[in-house]
């Protein structure tokens, strides 16, 4: 009993199409790689499924290139026209956007204002006043961010400076208090030692007038 024959239409079944789509992709793929060792022949093949990925084959007997340079030539078919023609277009529109703010630009610096129109130049100055505006904030929050930094420095250096002062303190008082016999119980009494000192002019006559006497004390809090 032979096959039934099937009516060629589109599949509407989305899932029963993909089926269909890779199964003869697979025969088709077949086919190619069996005329290219069978026949020698040169076969390329290209395929788009519905949701446009490609699958392609060509004889490995050549290249892409030179099989469609081929193809051109027995042909008389140029497969790259369309392409060309529409990159050119594209290649026109990139020039006279370029051209259009290359003006702009210049017009912002004082150049090619002598063909605007009255109406041309007050939208002109508009943006220009609207720029402005733009950058004197921009630059008032960067000296408002620059004076936060500085003033955050000079605090950072002043607890520094502070705490340095805290511990060159505590540690006179400690090698004082070590070299003059205290022990630490006094120190952590709170007896602190408090250096001070005083210098005295000598009045005896026997003494030089340029000679001084300094007495350094010792006072327990």
């Amino acid at each position: 009993m032979g096959r039934g024959k099937i009516e060629i239409k589109r599949i509407e079944n989305q899932t029963n199409r993909q089926v269909t789509y890779s199964k003869r992709r697979a025969g088709i793929m077949k086919k190619a790689k069996e005329l290219t060792v069978l026949c020698d022949a040169e076969v390329s093949l290209i395929m788009f499924s519905s949701s446009g990925k490609c699958v392609d084959f060509i004889s490995p007997t050549i290249s892409q290139k030179e099989f469609y340079d081929k193809y051109q030539k027995i042909t008389r078919d140029d497969l790259w026209k369309s392409q060309y023609d529409k990159m050119q277009e594209e290649l026109k529109t990139l020039v006279e956007i370029n051209r259009k703010l290359r003006r702009e630009i210049g017009q912002r610096v004082g150049e090619d204002l002598d063909d605007l129109s009255i109406q041309e130049l007050r939208s002109l100055e508009q943006d220009l006043r609207n720029t402005e505006k733009v950058v004197r904030q921009r630059k008032f929050g960067l000296l408002s961010s620059q004076g936060e930094t500085q003033k955050k420095k000079v605090r950072n250096l002043a607890e520094i400076n502070s705490n340095l002062w805290q511990e060159y303190q505590e540690r006179s008082e400690e090698e004082y208090a070590l070299a003059n016999g205290m022990s630490a119980l006094e120190l952590g009494n709170g007896v602190a030692p408090h250096i001070y000192s005083f210098r005295l002019h000598p009045s005896q006559p026997n003494l030089h007038e340029d000679e001084e006497y300094e007495i350094h004390g010792l006072r327990l809090a």
